[in-house]
């Protein structure tokens, strides 16, 4: 396994435990969302590591840090 693998799974554990955390609405939607960005990164960044997927991960933790506002 690689690095970037284990990174972004953390993060996507992370960003689904803070979903469940969420009361019903639109930020519970929007923090799955940014799980389901993270969950995907994890699986491309298993198959062939790639920088091209931190500009990806720097967008959704954007999108989180907006979220907790």
């Amino acid at each position: 396994m690689s690095d970037a693998y284990d990174y972004f799974r953390a993060h996507a554990i992370a960003a689904v435990r803070k979903a469940r955390a969420l009361p019903p609405g639109r930020p519970k939607q929007k923090q799955r969302t940014v799980a389901r960005v993270y969950h995907l990164l994890s699986k491309e960044a298993a198959l062939a590591p790639n920088v091209h997927h931190l500009e990806d991960f720097r967008m959704a933790r954007r999108l989180e840090r907006q979220i907790g506002r």
